[in-house]
């Protein structure tokens, strides 16, 4: 049936199978149109289609039979050549490695031979590039050579074009080099030293003119002096600001209205600045710094070193109060050392300015008036006081002519009253030296109501307590607070009467009486205080009695304030309103008495140890404590019996130091050098003692303390003993360093230097003399022991 639908099929419709066939075989255009025109033509052209799809397939498949035949005994007689080439490729591949063997084996001379080749090309070429590098390196060091040169024949400028030189053009070239590194370095320090060296005339120069300022000064005050009747005109220019000055160092006058004959005041000649001093050095050291383009440097130290003479011109003699001469010495260094600045400022452009020349003086009017009010009050002859006064006025007319303001100059002589203050204060220093020296340092005893309110009429005391308490009752201070607080009061009256005849505002009289009063208490009454506290008979009774004594003095001081008050009708809350300092100088007074408590009980505490006499080779304790150790005990408990009125605070801090020193004292006696050996029985003997010093911390003998805290003084000597009596150096060495160890407050070295002196170190020692013979393990053992401490000891002191 195939052949007969073959043969039907036209000519037509076979060349267009045969069309669609090539089409799908070459596969150059889409199937898709492909199939279907195969589906859109005859309705039995599918299925003819697909019947002829089957023959083209099998006549495919019969070619592809015989091109396999044709083709299959070359492929099986390729396979049997492979078969032998492997075998030729293995024995091949045995010779090869065989071969590569002993060439590896005849190249390693070779080898070795290019390798030196190799390191030698290397150092060659090293060779090269250091020679090449020392070429360029060679210039640097002649002309570093060049400069020291230069520096040492003293040639600064060229020394400095060579500094240049080198910086701009011959550094840049090696700059990576260290020694480049440490040049460059090194030339600004250079450059530092020249800029130093060439200061040496500046410093001539600012040595000459301290010299000269007296001088100057002398000179400027007595034209000052000369001129005092344009006193007016001089104040009308002050008040304008600052100018150029009435008169000038040559003598020559600014105002024709002078009425003085010039030719008469030139009958003396007058010394101008630069007879005396030459100003050239300054202006050559200005000029050099200036090509230096480090001109601020040099403003800056000559400023600094102005500033410096100006401290030293402005710090008095301390004989100064005694002659008139003394302050007009003064006077005349100050006037002569602004005269220079002044001439400087116009001089020079900008090596000092109007507004450093005003720092400067504002900062020396400070100083002047603080030394005038400290030196004044020296000044017990009115006489003296008068030329002081006209001393200032003279003083503040030269500088006032200058264009400085001296306002605050003439103010001061309103507060020349403080002489007389000061005389007051030497006088009640003595009233208090004697209330101190007359006070018992007991609690003031009252018999009856009326010595009761005797007390409090002279001294402001409320206390709710003891108030309530029957007759005869005692009040916690002594007498000297009552007599103390009626002289402060007497002081402020005496103060008062000076104070009024000055014409001041209520204001400014309580803030001069405020002050007065806070110099007695701040100065006098402070200094009277800590010198009895020093005092060698004051003992630990008295010192308790001076720190309460203090407290009430403190707790008065507001009422001292009601009282200047109440004098002056200032109410207390003006903004000017000056605060009495009497707070601070009690607090200091009694911390240098609580300081002074604890002082002397550490001294009374050095002295009961220096009675204990130990018998360090002792076999055995006695089985109690030392009688030296007991009676320090019973002292404590007395003296701290003594604490119950101070603040708990104290009695603490006593308690806790006391324990402190006790406790280093007895583990310095353990330690102390001298003492070469100690037997365990004098261990247990000290360990007795130890417990007793214990046992008082744990008594407490001040109230206050939390827990154990009072025990704590006492840990280290307790944990020392410990080790000792228990022998636990296995546990110490183990836990040695660790928070939670046992013995933790326990140094090696302290154990070591204990161990030692238990050691068999002089062949006598009796605690070791049994166990040499029956014990040597227990020996080598303390051996091992001490080894190992050394070895932490050596530990400690590295990190240390």
């Amino acid at each position: 049936m195939d052949s007969a639908n073959l043969v039907a099929l036209s000519p037509t419709n076979a060349l267009d199978e045969r069309n669609i066939f090539a089409e799908l075989e070459s596969l150059e255009l889409p199937l898709g149109t492909t199939l279907r025109s195969v589906y859109d033509d005859q309705p039995n052209a599918h299925k003819r289609f697909m019947e002829k799809l089957d023959v083209r397939i099998r006549n495919h498949d019969r070619e592809i039979e015989k091109m396999c035949n044709f083709h299959h005994q070359g492929f099986v007689d390729a396979i049997t050549e492979l078969l032998k080439v492997r075998a030729d490729a293995e024995k091949l591949m045995v010779q090869v490695t065989d071969t590569n063997r002993r060439l590896q084996d005849a190249g390693k001379e070779v080898t070795a031979q290019t390798e030196e080749m190799i390191r030698c090309r290397v150092q060659q070429r090293n060779i090269a590039t250091t020679v090449e590098k020392l070429q360029l390196c060679i210039p640097v060091l002649e002309m570093y050579s060049k400069l020291k040169e230069q520096l040492d024949s003293k040639r600064y400028y060229a020394a400095l074009k060579t500094m240049e030189q080198l910086e701009n053009i011959y550094i840049p070239r090696v700059s990576k080099y260290k020694f480049c590194q440490i040049m460059a370095e090194t030339l600004p320090k250079l450059r530092e030293e020249i800029k130093e060296i060439s200061m040496s005339d500046l410093k001539d120069f600012l040595e000459s003119i301290r010299k000269h300022s007296d001088k100057i000064g002398e000179t400027a005050m007595k034209q000052a002096q000369q001129h005092r009747t344009f006193n007016s005109a001089v104040q009308k220019q002050a008040s304008m600001g600052y100018g150029k000055p009435l008169y000038r160092l040559n003598g020559k006058a600014s105002s024709p209205q002078n009425g003085v004959d010039e030719e008469e005041e030139h009958d003396d000649e007058v010394l101008t600045a630069q007879d005396l001093v030459d100003f050239s050095p300054v202006f050559r050291c200005l000029h050099i710094y200036t090509v230096l383009s480090d001109r601020e440097t040099f403003e800056n130290y000559y400023r600094k070193q102005r500033r410096k003479q100006a401290r030293l011109v402005l710090q008095p003699q301390s004989s100064m109060h005694e002659t008139v001469e003394g302050y007009r010495k003064y006077f005349n260094q100050i006037v002569g050392f602004f005269v220079v600045e002044d001439h400087i400022l116009h001089a020079t452009q900008g090596l000092v300015t109007r507004a450093y020349i005003d720092e400067l003086w504002n900062m020396a009017l400070y100083k002047i008036i603080a030394v005038l009010r400290t030196h004044s009050s020296y000044c017990s002859d009115p006489d003296l006081v008068l030329e002081l006064k006209n001393l200032i006025v003279i003083f503040a007319d030269t500088l006032q002519g200058y264009g400085f303001p001296v306002n605050r100059l003439f103010d001061l002589l309103f507060e020349i009253r403080d002489q007389y203050n000061e005389t007051l204060l030497k006088k009640w220093a003595g009233v208090f030296r004697e209330i101190f020296e007359s006070d018992n340092y007991s609690p003031i005893p009252v018999e009856n109501e009326e010595e009761y309110k005797t007390v409090i009429s002279r001294f402001p005391f409320h206390d709710a307590e003891i108030e309530k308490q029957q007759f005869p009752k005692k009040l916690p201070m002594s007498q000297s607070v009552p007599q103390v607080y009626i002289q402060v009061k007497e002081f402020i009256y005496a103060s008062l009467k000076f104070s009024e005849s000055l014409h001041r505002s209520s204001t400014e009289i309580d803030d001069m009486l405020r002050k007065s009063t806070n110099l007695l208490l701040t100065r006098t009454l402070s200094s009277c205080l800590q010198n009895l506290i020093k005092k060698p008979h004051i003992g630990l009774t008295e010192l308790v009695q001076i720190i309460i004594n203090t407290t009430h003095l403190e707790q008065a001081c507001k009422y001292l304030e009601d009282f200047i008050t109440n004098i002056t009708n200032v109410s207390p809350e003006t903004i000017q309103t000056t605060r009495l300092y009497g707070l601070s100088t009690f607090k200091d007074a009694r911390h240098a008495a609580e300081g002074e408590i604890y002082t002397k009980l550490n001294q009374k505490i050095d002295e009961f140890i220096q009675l204990a006499d130990y018998e360090w080779t002792m076999s055995e304790s006695d089985g109690r404590a030392s009688g030296y150790l007991m009676d320090l005990i019973n002292f404590l408990r007395s003296t701290f019996q003594v604490f119950t009125h101070l603040p708990g605070k104290v009695a603490q801090t006593a308690c806790m130091s006391a324990c402190k020193h006790l406790s280093t004292s007895l583990t310095q006696m353990l330690l102390d050098s001298g003492l070469k050996q100690i037997s365990m029985g004098a261990i247990q003997q000290f360990n007795l003692d130890v417990i007793q010093c214990e046992l008082f911390a744990s008594s407490e003998p001040v109230p206050g303390f939390q827990g154990d805290t009072l025990q704590l003084a006492f840990i280290d000597l307790r944990q020392l003993l410990d080790l000792f009596m228990v022998w636990d150096w296995s546990t110490y060495l183990a836990d040695y360093g660790q928070p939670t160890s046992k013995y933790l407050r326990v140094n090696p070295s302290t154990a070591l230097a204990l161990l030692e002196k238990m050691k068999d170190t002089s062949k006598k020692n009796i605690i070791f003399s049994q166990f040499r013979k029956n014990d040597r393990d227990k020996q080598k053992l303390i051996e091992t022991v001490v080894k190992q401490l050394r070895s932490l000891v050596n530990v400690m002191s590295q990190h240390t």
